[in-house]
């Protein structure tokens, strides 16, 4: 399955789903019942992630395994920092030998491990990352945006230059760091656009889990918790978890009702491996003849 042609070839907006792969016995059930639950509502693809400085390429190869083995289209991750060329030559063999056709491609994070040495011939960014993939591969390959800016980037302007160091290198669409005001989702897209950026570019979801992990996420990221947002977080402070995930549904819904009105190629959620959210905004959308 190669993403980009789906993008091309596709009548409507095209749906992705995102996972982390699960650490234990215990979150590995509970990660099956999740994709039990999600599998009816035919996304056209599954993503999972791939840990920093390959922390859970085990881990991510067989979540990977276990989702073809399902026969749902499956994208791998590719998270690169501190990585030696033989290394990601090693990972990328077995994705291939697995039947995996599109690797999505980011830096990664700095493991937390304070012995971790990155190799002195890894990739400081992911654009050198897609080069050397694209090199030596047919990968259909995918890369990161960030609406409001990586939160290591010196200015928007000059991440949105180096997203089109990506492109020009071989990624052949962007799935975007989620945001909570679509305005900076459609700002960014006219950016990137005047920068000679031409391929897909879809928006990430990031719907409420728990008010915790909202502010948590959003304080990584960099995402702006826009100020009606703020204020209902801190209405919710304390509440019942069902109160706290109504709101992050609804909120969620209004956002993909903007996004899919200005004609957006596709919608992808990050599910945090949770099946409940993601099922209600997706048959709310279908109900409403949006999807």
């Amino acid at each position: 399955m190669r993403v980009s042609k789906l993008y091309q070839d596709s009548q409507k907006p095209v749906i992705s789903f995102e996972f982390f792969p699960p650490r234990d016995e215990k979150a590995g059930q509970a990660f099956d019942k999740t994709i039990d639950a999600l599998k009816p509502l035919s996304p056209d693809f599954m993503t999972m992630t791939f840990g920093a400085g390959g922390s859970t390429k085990d881990g991510s190869y067989q979540a990977v395994k276990n989702l073809m083995g399902r026969e749902i289209p499956t994208v791998a991750y590719l998270a690169g920092f501190g990585l030696s060329p033989d290394y990601i030559t090693q990972v990328l063999d077995r994705y291939r030998e697995l039947g995996v056709e599109t690797i999505f491609t980011i830096r990664g994070d700095e493991p937390r491990e304070k012995d971790f040495q990155p190799h002195p011939d890894s990739f400081p960014y992911a654009c050198d990352l897609i080069k050397f993939i694209a090199s030596k591969y047919d990968f259909d390959l995918g890369c990161a945006g960030y609406p409001e800016g990586h939160i290591d980037a010196e200015s928007l302007d000059k991440d949105i230059e180096h997203l089109k160091r990506k492109v020009d290198n071989g990624a052949k669409y962007v799935v975007c760091q989620y945001c909570y005001d679509e305005d900076f989702f459609f700002a960014y897209v006219d950016k990137c656009r005047a920068a000679g950026i031409q391929v897909p570019i879809i928006p990430g979801i990031m719907p409420v889990y728990t008010v915790k992990l909202t502010r948590m996420l959003a304080k990584i990221c960099g995402t702006t918790i826009v100020n009606d947002m703020a204020a209902n977080l801190d209405k919710l402070e304390g509440a019942d978890a069902q109160a706290v995930l109504d709101y992050g549904v609804e909120f969620a819904l209004e956002q993909c009702r903007g996004l899919l009105k200005k004609g957006v190629p596709g919608l992808h959620i990050y599910t945090m491996n949770r099946a409940p959210s993601t099922t209600r905004i997706l048959t709310a959308l279908r109900d409403e003849n949006l999807l």
